[in-house]
């Protein structure tokens, strides 16, 4: 603090002019005499730590060293706990005096409206409680553990703690409070509830606040290294003063014959008293002895300790000197607290100095008084303006600004690395500055004694390919994972949701990446596919087998029976009918799409239309022997036959015909099949005109059951009508099944049973009619006479 006065004094442009002074009051650590010690320095006197009523004054020393008292400070620097800042903003904020304290991180103190006057050069610690749930987060530490004061601190961390994770997947396993009472007690249950913690971790890592971050008795402490070695922590950013070191070093007794804290400190170190010695003795000055600059003085206050002396101790030489003595007081790579002091004085200085400049000091015209403060008599409010407006770069090149009652948030990141003798050291890992936090990763020693971050987890995080299933009743960071639908993925680690994949593509057998959909449909290599064309040609086969047959034996009376012609017209058409079931194997195109259907209708109509006129004939040939009738035949007659054959063909050929001209089946992707595979199939492209062919087909076949049914008792040793009868039963038994089972069949399978209903009923005809007639003519020769079929 001294160190920042007698800096500001010597610098030629920051308060030319001006000197200022400085008086040290001890709060002795309670904010009662902090409060009577603040009011004794606005009301110009000057107190000590006592039970007394009338208090002396206490030491008060100026630039030059001499004694000060009587006068009214401007501006306090103090407070270095909450409490006494709060109740020394509440005094003094009527008198709008300035207050600026170094330590006091409250976040209730950025209130403006109840703390107007208050000032500090310490962040709040709202911004030290985000910052290490910044960094729990950063580690993806989700299962955490909370070690918390019982005060207004604690449970103001905790909860600006649980606002900055909530949403980020992190959870608080256990909040354990210690209370200062019961600390021991408390410490313990804490231990054991640490212990006991469910999360799936590497090892215990302790995550440190700047209240411990930088303890020097814990850093020093050896039996304490193998718990808590790879500490990370949140520290008050530390900044180096160039000078400060020489100037400690330069600091003795003789010099400075009041400074307490000094000959405390010199006693303590080196085991002499410097009262007793004569140097020291000398360098006091007398009541009269002053050495008053010309340059007015302004007195700022700040906090001071004192320890009183308890022993008597041999004098000092004088040849002491603290220039080869390390230890805590000649340490400075590590200013925290004492960089905050340094910064409070230099924004108290720079406000002093916008309020005693004047611009227009040597323009003045006649009959204006000027607005420029007086060095000897400053006001309190003009100063708390200037305060709040303050904004410069100090010696080190920082821009310092307050916002409101704070300063832009900046921490240390700091880590306790184990050294050779046994203790830990403080190592710098990073920085936190505002909303940017810088960290030198690699530098981290971890609690495991590797530099892998350690795990903290309450569930492992979910694979790809599979999602976050939450638990119910548990918290968000404990959950299961479950591996995503066939069609959804999930590329990334803790997914919380499956993707569905587009409608080309389908998801792979990790469910990690959605792969491009393989295009499916009937064809020749599959086993379905061989065992469907198999059974065509083996019926192709057949019919030109018995096609033969009958062409051999084609004067005989089975055959010749009711017209012969119609009956090679008839297995001609069943093997059209085998053929075209071919026409559906195979990957579709344009072509093959629009002949498939064509050969089938035309091809079942020609079948149909061959029996419906055998049928005709049976009842025709036997009606024309009744009485009245014998004319029947003459009017149906072979060419009626085929002609009745081609009329009724012609219908179904010119459906197909407006069919296929106007709306006809083409090559479509069905992509609503969900699955690896995109089926290639023929769409129909109007229903109503593969309706139309399917109704015809059923119509005619309807038509030629019932014929072939009231056929079915004519008396003739072989009454053909009974054959079409059955084969006609099984034709529509066939057709009418197939309707449900190719509407609910998908892609390729529903192709495959529009060829079996073909193969079947193709089947089921050439069997029925014609097996028996095979058997006649190859196995009972004897039966096949025109006597025996005439036969009643």
């Amino acid at each position: 603090m001294v160190f920042a006065v007698e800096e500001i004094n010597r610098n030629s442009v920051l308060l030319p002019g001006v000197r200022l002074s400085y008086r040290i009051l001890d709060s002795c650590a309670r904010y009662p005499w902090a409060l009577q010690g603040a009011l004794s320095l606005v009301a110009g006197e000057s107190l000590r730590c006592n039970s007394t009523a009338n208090l002396p004054h206490s030491a008060a020393f100026g630039q030059t060293g001499e004694r000060r008292g009587g006068k009214s400070v401007p501006l306090l620097i103090g407070g270095a706990s909450s409490s006494t800042a709060i109740v020394l903003s509440r005094s003094l904020g009527p008198l709008s005096l300035p207050l600026i304290s170094y330590q006091s991180s409250c976040p209730c103190l950025s209130d403006r409206r109840q703390f107007p006057n208050f000032f500090r050069t310490i962040p709040s610690d709202v911004y030290q409680a985000r910052t290490m749930a910044r960094l729990a987060i950063r580690f993806h530490w989700t299962w955490l553990g909370a070690v918390v004061a019982n005060n207004d601190y604690g449970r103001l961390a905790i909860q600006v703690f649980e606002e900055e994770i909530q949403g980020a997947g992190v959870c608080l396993a256990f909040i354990e409070t210690l209370t200062r009472e019961t600390i021991k007690r408390d410490a313990r249950q804490a231990a054991v509830t640490i212990e006991a913690s469910t999360a799936k971790v590497t090892d215990r890592q302790f995550l440190a606040s700047e209240a411990w971050s930088t303890s020097g008795d814990l850093l020093q402490n050896v039996a304490l290294s193998k718990v808590a070695g790879g500490v990370l922590g949140v520290a008050i950013r530390s900044a180096a003063i160039p000078g400060f070191e020489n100037y400690l070093r330069s600091l003795h007794p003789t010099h400075r014959p009041h400074d307490m804290l000094l000959k405390v400190f010199w006693e303590k170190e080196f085991g002499c008293s410097p009262e007793n010695s004569s140097l020291f003795n000398s360098s006091i000055p007398s009541s009269s002895r002053s050495d008053r600059s010309s340059k007015p003085n302004v007195l700022i206050s700040f906090p001071a300790s004192r320890s009183p002396l308890t022993h008597p101790l041999p004098p000092c030489s004088g040849t002491e000197t603290l220039k080869g003595v390390q230890n805590l007081f000649t340490d400075t790579s590590q200013l925290r607290a004492t960089y905050n002091v340094y910064l409070a004085v230099y924004a108290a200085a720079h406000a002093l100095h916008n309020l005693l400049s004047c611009p227009d000091r040597n323009s003045l015209t006649r009959g204006h008084r000027s607005t420029c403060a007086s060095p000897h008599n400053i006001n309190p409010v003009e100063l708390l303006q200037h305060l709040n407006k303050v904004n410069f770069t100090t010696p080190q090149g920082e821009n310092f600004y307050f916002e409101g009652a704070d300063i832009p948030a900046v921490y240390d990141l700091v880590n306790w690395q184990p050294t050779p003798e046994g203790s830990l050291k403080l190592v710098t890992i990073g920085r936190v500055d505002g909303s940017d936090l810088h960290l030198n990763q690699s530098a981290i020693q971890w609690s495991t004694g590797s530099n892998q971050v350690p795990i903290s987890v309450c569930s492992e995080s979910c694979p790809p390919g599979t999602r976050v299933a939450r638990r119910k009743g548990e918290p968000v960071c404990c959950f299961d994972c479950v591996p995503c639908a066939e069609g959804e993925i999930s590329n990334e680690t803790g997914s919380p949701h499956c993707e569905r994949c587009p409608l080309e593509f389908w998801s792979n057998s990790e469910r990690t990446v959605c792969i491009l959909r393989q295009i499916d449909f009937l064809s020749f290599n599959e086993t379905m596919g061989i065992t469907l064309t198999t059974a065509a040609v083996s019926g192709v086969i057949v019919t030109t087998v018995v096609f033969l047959i009958f062409l051999c034996y084609r004067h005989t009376p089975v055959v010749r029976a009711n017209n012969s012609e119609l009956s090679f017209l008839l297995l001609l058409s069943l093997k059209l009918c085998f053929l075209c079931s071919l026409v559906f194997i195979g990957r579709p195109s344009v072509w093959s799409c629009r002949f498939q259907q064509a050969a089938f209708g035309i091809s079942f109509v020609l079948c149909v239309s061959c029996l419906q006129v055998k049928t005709i004939v049976v009842l025709a040939a036997f009606r024309s022997a009744q009485p009245g009738a014998g004319t029947l035949m003459k009017w149906f007659g072979p060419g009626q036959q085929r002609g009745s054959v081609c009329l009724f063909t012609c219908v179904q050929v010119i459906i197909c015909v407006i069919w296929l001209s106007l709306n006809p089946p083409v090559p479509h992707h069905d992509l609503g099949f969900q699955g690896s595979k995109v089926n290639l199939e023929c769409a129909m492209g109007s229903v109503v005109g593969f309706s139309l062919v399917l109704g015809y087909i059923g119509l005619l076949a309807c038509l030629c059951l019932l014929l072939a049914f009231l056929a079915r008792k004519l008396p003739d040793n072989f009454n053909e009508a009974k054959l079409i009868t059955f084969s006609m039963l099984i034709f529509c038994a066939v057709w009418v099944a197939f309707v449900p089972a190719y509407v609910s069949s998908p892609g390729k399978y529903a192709v495959a049973v529009e060829i079996f209903a073909i193969l079947a009923s193709s089947y089921g005809l050439l069997l029925c009619i014609f097996a028996p007639k095979c058997f006649i003519i190859l196995l009972r020769p004897e039966r096949n006479t025109k006597k025996n079929m005439m036969g009643r």
